[in-house]
């Protein structure tokens, strides 16, 4: 069931023609800390490299790493662990849009979270026209 619902759908993986170009001419390049694999193969119509993606899980553009989202979109030419300097200390691992999640991030007073903020502090004075 699983094979006839990838011919018809593609949000849920990659649909028929992807899977079918990546075994037949892409060529693994790497894959992501969230296990995301990157591909190379043929030519787009202006004679640069196709590259593309399968996803690990659902469908999200926002779960491609920023330096992965380069090499994408031609801004890098070689994949990421050999064209990027190592990352440092201060810097933290990309994560996916949460937005719509349980997980999504709701400041004070959003009505998800109760809907309950501090009061105003006096420092706000109202616009009027007769001013």
């Amino acid at each position: 069931m699983a094979i006839i619902k990838n011919i018809f759908t593609w949000w849920e993986g990659s649909g028929f023609g992807t899977w079918f170009n990546t075994r037949r001419i892409g060529t693994h390049v790497g894959t992501d800390g969230l296990g995301n694999a990157y591909y190379t193969g043929g030519a787009q119509t202006n004679g640069a490299p196709r590259r593309w993606v399968i996803y690990n899980g659902p469908n999200d553009a926002s779960r491609v790493p920023p330096e992965w989202h380069g090499w994408l979109h031609g801004t890098l030419d070689d994949v990421p662990d050999n064209s990027l300097p190592p990352p440092r200390r201060w810097e933290v691992e990309a994560t996916a849009n949460l937005t719509g999640t349980a997980q999504a991030y709701l400041p004070q007073g959003a009505l998800q979270a109760g809907g309950k903020r501090r009061a105003a502090t006096g420092d706000y004075e109202a616009w009027s026209p007769d001013n």
